[in-house]
C-alpha cells in the first residue's frame, strides 16, 4: 500500500492537479480502498481541526509582512545598500544577492518570496555589468532557500505545528546554521571567483563615507528582525502577536521609505491571500491524507519497515535522509514536508533524536529540493524573472551551493550543538 500511495501521488502531481487536491484525492482513496471505516464522515471535523489553531494565523502575517517590504520598495534600497558593503570581494554583486537574500530570510519567512525579490532587482544589474549568468542566478536561487531557515520560518511554523514542538526553540535553532550557510555561500563564491575571475563581475570600492551613509536603509530592517525575533525570546509575545507588530513596523518602514501606495498594499494583501490559501489548503489535505493512511494502517507499515531494515539509529536517519533527497526531486517541499512529517518524525524521536534538532536537519533538506530539478521552486522562480537564457544554466550554477548544504547536514549529524546550542542557552 506504501507504494501504491507513492505512486499515485507522483501519477497525480504529473497531470498539474493542486498539491492540496491531490493530498484530498489520495485521502478519499486510502479510505474508500484500504480502511474498513467511512472516512468521508470525518472529513469535515479533521478539516476543521487542523485549521482550527492560533498559531496559523502566524503564517499569513509574516507572508504580509515579507508582502509589504517588497512592494514598497524596501527590497531595492537594501540591495543598493548592501551592494555599497560587498561588491569589493571577489565575485562582486553576487555576495549583494546572497546578503540581500539572509535579510529577507530574517523578514519574510519564505524561500520561493525571498528568491523572487532579490531576483527582481539584481538580475537586469548582472545583465548590464556582464556577469556569469550560471553563478549570478544560481547564487539567487540559493540564497532565496535560506528564506525558510533563518526565522521568521514559515516551514519551521509548519514543523512545529505538525510536530507540537516549541516554535520560539525551532526559530533560535534555525538562527546560526542559516548565518553559517550563509557565510559558506560567500566563501565558495569568493573561492570561484578567485580560480576563475570570468565567474563574476567587477569588484567595486566605495568610500566609507558612502558606505555608513547607506546604513540608514538596512537599520529598520535590522530592527524590524530584532523585534519580531527578540519579542518572542523574551517572552513578551507568541510568534502570531509578533507578527503582527512586524505587520505594523513593514508598513511604517515602507510608508517612510519612498511612500507605501494604495495600489502596493493592495497587491500585497492579494498576494497573501493567494499564498495563505494555497498553504492552508495543502495543510488540511496532508492531515486528511495522513488521518486516512493511520486508519489504513500506513504509519504502522511504514514503522514496520523501517524497524524491519534491522539498520542502527544511525543508519536509519542516513536512510530518511536519502528518502527525502529522494522525494525532493519529484514533490513540492511544503507538501513533502507536511505529508511525510507526521510519519517520520515519531519513528526518530523514538529512535532518540531531539525534535528541534531534526527539525532544522530537515530544513535543510527541504531548502536542497527547492534547487534541485526537475521540481525546484527557487529554480523557476528564478528562470521566470530572466529576460534570456536557459533553465539549464540556472541548474548549472546552484551545484556550489547545493555542496554547501550537503557539507551543512554532514556538519549537523557530527556536530548537532550547532542547533542545539542557542536554544540551550536562552
Amino acid at each position: 500500500m506504501i507504494w501504491t500511495v507513492a505512486v499515485s501521488l507522483l501519477g497525480l502531481m504529473a497531470f498539474s492537479i493542486p498539491v492540496g487536491i491531490v493530498l484530498f484525492l489520495l485521502g478519499i482513496g486510502v479510505g474508500q480502498f484500504y480502511s474498513a471505516f467511512p472516512l468521508l464522515r470525518g472529513l469535515g471535523q479533521v478539516v476543521w481541526s487542523s485549521s482550527d489553531s492560533a498559531t496559523l494565523i502566524a503564517i499569513p502575517l509574516f507572508v504580509l509582512l515579507g508582502e509589504i517590504l517588497v512592494r514598497g520598495g524596501v527590497a531595492t534600497r537594501t540591495y543598493a545598500a548592501l551592494d555599497k558593503w560587498f561588491s569589493w570581494l571577489p565575485g562582486g554583486l553576487i555576495h549583494a544577492n546572497i546578503a540581500t537574500a539572509t535579510m529577507f530570510s530574517a523578514t519574510s519567512g519564505s524561500s520561493v518570496a525571498t528568491a523572487a525579490t532579490v531576483a527582481t532587482v539584481a538580475l537586469p544589474q548582472g545583465e548590464k555589468m556582464g556577469y556569469d549568468p550560471r553563478l549570478f542566478s544560481g547564487a539567487i536561487a540559493a540564497g532565496g532557500t535560506l528564506g525558510i531557515l533563518i526565522p521568521p520560518s514559515i516551514n519551521l511554523i509548519v514543523y512545529g505545528f505538525l510536530t507540537e514542538t516549541s516554535i520560539p526553540s525551532l526559530f533560535v535553532a534555525g538562527l546560526l546554521p542559516g548565518l553559517l550557510m550563509a557565510l559558506a555561500f560567500i566563501i565558495v563564491t569568493m573561492i570561484l571567483c578567485k580560480i576563475r575571475p570570468s565567474l563574476g563581475g567587477p569588484s567595486r570600492n566605495f568610500s566609507w563615507p558612502e558606505r555608513f551613509a547607506s546604513l540608514t536603509q538596512l537599520v529598520p530592517i535590522l530592527l524590524l528582525f530584532g523585534v519580531v525575533i527578540g519579542s518572542i525570546y523574551a517572552g513578551w509575545a507568541t510568534p502570531t502577536e509578533s507578527a503582527a507588530i512586524g505587520v505594523l513596523m513593514a508598513t511604517g518602514i515602507a510608508a517612510f521609505g519612498d511612500g507605501l501606495r494604495l495600489s502596493a498594499l493592495s497587491e500585497a494583501l492579494q498576494g497573501t491571500i493567494r499564498i495563505t490559501a494555497m498553504i492552508t489548503l495543502v495543510i488540511t489535505g496532508a492531515y486528511f491524507l495522513n488521518f486516512a493512511m493511520s486508519a489504513a494502517g500506513l504509519g504502522r507499515q511504514l514503522g514496520q519497515m523501517i524497524e524491519g531494515a534491522g539498520l542502527s539509529a544511525f543508519g536509519t536517519l542516513l536512510l530518511v535522509i536519502l528518502l527525502y533527497i529522494v522525494l525532493g526531486f519529484f514533490i513540492e517541499t511544503l507538501s513533502l514536508m507536511v505529508a511525510t512529517i507526521p510519519i517520520v518524525v515519531p519513528i526518530m524521536s523514538g529512535m532518540g533524536f531531539d525534535k528541534v534538532w531534526f527539525g532544522v536537519l530537515l530544513i535543510i533538506l527541504i531548502e536542497m529540493a527547492l534547487i534541485t530539478p526537475p521540481v525546484g521552486l527557487n529554480l523557476f522562480v528564478v528562470q521566470g524573472s530572466r529576460k534570456s537564457g536557459s533553465m539549464s544554466e540556472v541548474m548549472m550554477g546552484v551545484i556550489p551551493y547545493v555542496c554547501v548544504m550537503v557539507l551543512m547536514i554532514i556538519a549537523l549529524i557530527f556536530l548537532p550543538d550547532i542547533a542545539l546550542w542557542l536554544p540551550s542557552v536562552l
